[in-house]
């Protein structure tokens, strides 16, 4: 019997983050990844402190973004890598009001920091009524900091590339098979609703896909355009183009409206021929309030959940991380807009 202090179930941004404190504060554990590609994995890295629809903010989003640097930071010291891409956001227009909302937005307090008051017209793409930049804005390298993490734990051997089995667990005796653990963390995404310990949490499956593309005219700047979904650079000649939102639509299939969907929204700005070479989707576990789920077990003091990281998976999974490893580890109290417990008396 193998003891450890933790186990995690899942290999999202949530499992990610939390075993990044874990590694931080010299904590044994081990991973459990099913290898199956999650909404995390396929994500498109955006890291964007305003609502772009509305030209607003959210709950601590600076300091996310400065805990979210920070982490990166810390990363790169035992992986070798920055996967932290310098490419902020660029929002198109539609209208000169847009442009007038923008800028009086700019005077508020909380957004001032983050709405640039300098638009820019970019070339290539169509935007008649200019861009304006959303600074502190970025991208992460998804595919780096995934491959990067899990070669990591691999190499330390804290990772096992297995389905997790609910009926292998002993929840009495604290043990999982061959090993013997404090703490249990399940960070599974929309595989919850087959958790038994945590299926009635209210999360709901939003699927978003994201189209890869070849244009034939590139854009010459490495930054993020964004007018209806998101558009940037993966490499000289391929771009992300998404994602999509579907509350509906739940099937484990790809969806041709969507696929429409995108093709309308990039040729809407895009004046050249381009050609879709894949499709992807996933399912983003959202909550009903825009917050996560984070809290223990009613009953197994020692079992945890996060969850319902939604569209913000990387700043909610790197920042709330830290605030569940001080609940457990150093008995501070979760923020009641991310516990549990809200939904006790609902």
């Amino acid at each position: 019997m193998k003891n450890v202090d933790y186990i995690i179930v899942g290999d999202g941004y949530a499992a990610l983050f939390f075993a990044h404190q874990l590694i931080k504060n010299n904590k044994s554990f081990i991973l459990f990844s099913e290898q199956k590609k999650s909404a995390s994995q396929i994500s498109a890295g955006i890291i964007n402190p305003v609502v772009l629809k509305k030209f607003t903010t959210f709950w601590k989003a600076q300091e996310q973004i400065d805990f979210l640097k920070q982490t990166l930071h810390e990363i790169e010291i035992y992986t070798g890598q920055n996967y932290l891409i310098d490419a902020p956001i660029h929002r198109i227009f539609h209208d000169e009001k847009e442009n007038e909302l923008w800028l009086k937005k700019s005077e508020n307090d909380e957004l001032k920091f983050f709405l640039d008051k300098n638009f820019d017209h970019l070339k290539v793409v169509k935007n008649d009524f200019s861009t304006g930049k959303v600074n502190q804005s970025a991208r992460l390298d998804v595919n780096g900091f995934f491959v990067g993490l899990f070669g990591f734990l691999e190499n330390q051997g804290c990772i096992i590339k297995e389905k997790f089995k609910y009926s292998d667990l002993n929840s009495s005796l604290n043990t999982y098979k061959d090993f013997s653990y404090k703490n249990i963390l399940f960070c599974e995404g929309m595989g919850v609703q087959q958790n038994p310990f945590f299926s009635d949490i209210p999360v709901n499956a939003n699927k978003g896909h994201h189209i890869k593309v070849n244009l034939s005219q590139p854009i010459p700047q490495n930054i993020t355009i964004k007018k209806k979904h998101f558009l940037f650079p993966l490499n000289e000649k391929i771009y992300f183009y998404g994602g999509t939102y579907d509350r509906e639509q739940l099937h484990h299939e790809i969806d041709d409206s969507a696929v429409e969907q995108l093709r309308k929204g990039l040729g809407e700005f895009y004046p050249y021929d381009f050609s879709i070479i894949e499709t992807n989707f996933g399912f983003r576990p959202t909550v009903k309030d825009r917050r996560p789920i984070i809290g223990k077990h009613s009953e197994f003091q020692n079992m945890y959940v996060f969850n319902g990281l939604g569209a913000r998976g990387i700043l909610n999974g790197c920042y709330f991380s830290k605030s569940l490893f001080d609940y457990i580890e150093k008995n501070i109290p979760l923020p009641e807009e991310v516990s549990l417990e809200r939904f006790a008396s609902k």
